[in-house]
């Protein structure tokens, strides 16, 4: 898998945002990745040492709106918080 398939794009959510003092930040990932596949994928994208990987899936969630009750179901997905080394960060993710 290319790494650029591996990392679909970095999740931006407040609780994300508050984890970045700690050097971790989240993606959303692929689902057949693995812990192995984002921790290469990140080191070679953002040029970082990456100190460990944690994984999970979010699941499919369903929606439903009042009006003609209609029913929206919204597909699982993965998720990966990835540790820094000490002394590391991602600029192009800080802002």
């Amino acid at each position: 898998m290319n790494i650029y398939e591996v990392i679909k794009r970095p999740l931006e959510t407040e609780k994300a945002y508050a984890l970045r003092k700690f050097r971790q930040y989240a993606f959303v990932v692929n689902q057949r990745a693995n812990k192995l596949q984002i921790r290469r994928a990140v080191e070679d994208i953002y040029g970082v040492k990456v100190e460990s990987v944690n994984v999970m899936v979010m699941p499919a969630k369903i929606n439903k709106m009042q009006g003609r009750r209609r029913v929206v179901r919204r597909p699982a997905w993965k998720k990966a918080v990835v540790t820094l080394a000490p002394g590391q960060h991602i600029e192009e993710l800080e802002a």
